[in-house]
């Protein structure tokens, strides 16, 4: 009968640990490097979006939409404004971050 050792693993022992740390290593690597690629991603959807947003509201407030409400615009024209933003969501020709954003410049000026 052979006798087994005690003590430190032999070369088959170490070959499989120095895998494990190896692998486990890589995917670490590879789970940190997907994270931060998709925050990137995310980062110029988010501002591709902001781009779009103003370039539709742009394009609306020179077709006569209202965009923002003059300096000195009562409360009565304020509504008035925002319910036509209201309207055009409604519709379609903005979505609800275009609306949002309509809406802040109206209630801003």
């Amino acid at each position: 009968m052979m006798r087994r050792r005690m003590g430190r693993p032999g070369l088959v022992g170490t070959m499989a640990r120095t895998a494990v740390v190896a692998g486990t290593a890589t995917a670490v690597v590879g789970g940190v490097k997907g994270k931060q690629q998709a925050a990137a991603q995310q980062q110029q959807a988010a501002a591709q979006q902001s781009a779009d947003t103003q370039a539709r509201l742009d394009a609306l407030e020179q077709q006569g939409a209202p965009a923002a409400a003059p300096a000195a615009a009562s409360g009565d024209d304020m509504v008035a404004q925002i319910q036509k933003l209201l309207d055009l969501k409604n519709a379609g020709a903005l979505s609800e971050a275009e609306f949002e954003v309509a809406k802040a410049k109206v209630l801003n000026a």
